[in-house]
């Protein structure tokens, strides 16, 4: 995988994948919380297996190619393929809590994009962080390969945050993690190039289970 960008577009890139960008992405698990309360994660291995099969399983297969769709929609100047892609993220969300996840960040973003005085398409209905990224990614100039990128990066530092509070993990255990799950993310990223329409989704049960159940837990961290 190469990329290339300019310095203004790759300092725009590190804006919009960091963990300080006001959308509230710290405040969801997807999951992980109750998978920890529950004994399926325990330590660092547990955590690398978790989230390897999201990222090639879900992520390659649900949220990168849609994201490569929305930019390519956008790029078209398709507002109907832009809301169809966007209706499509949403309905790939198997647990109202993901589904809460995916809109509450979307929205977050979209209104930062409006205070920013970035102009962004009509979106029927809500807006998936998916679509919102890809807006963001478009108006800033970034190409396809760099915004799944960047949206890869987001969610991974956003997990690995997670689990360093959760599992616990220790600063150093995280950046291990991190480094390890950065080296499967070429392949994640060319099976997400590579998926035709009709491919687009995921079922990964346990993930569900866990954001299901998350709903009930006594005692959260997490809004998800």
């Amino acid at each position: 995988m190469s990329i290339t960008t300019t310095d203004a577009a790759l300092l725009r890139l590190l804006q919009l994948s960091s963990a300080s960008l006001p959308v509230g992405g710290y405040a969801f698990s997807q999951g992980l919380e109750y998978a920890v309360e529950a004994g399926w994660i325990k330590n660092l291995a547990d955590t690398q297996e978790w989230l390897s099969l999201q990222l090639a399983e879900s992520f390659a297969q649900v949220d990168c190619p849609l994201l490569l769709r929305c930019h390519r929609a956008l790029q078209e100047n398709d507002t109907q393929q832009l809301n169809y892609w966007n209706d499509y993220s949403l309905a790939s969300r198997e647990t109202k809590e993901l589904r809460l996840t995916d809109t509450a960040t979307g929205i977050a973003l979209m209104r930062l994009l409006s205070q920013l005085d970035i102009e962004t398409p009509t979106l029927e209905g809500d807006s998936s962080f998916i679509a919102a990224f890809a807006i963001a990614a478009h108006h800033w100039q970034l190409n396809e390969e760099a915004a799944v990128l960047g949206l890869v990066w987001s969610w991974l530092e956003n997990q690995v945050a997670a689990a360093t509070k959760l599992v616990p993990l220790g600063q150093t255990q995280a950046q291990h993690l991190i480094g390890d799950i950065q080296q499967q993310v070429p392949a994640a990223i060319a099976r997400a190039q590579a998926i035709q329409d009709f491919e687009i989704g995921a079922g990964l049960p346990a993930l569900a289970i866990a954001s299901a159940r998350h709903e009930t837990q006594y005692s959260r961290l997490f809004r998800s």
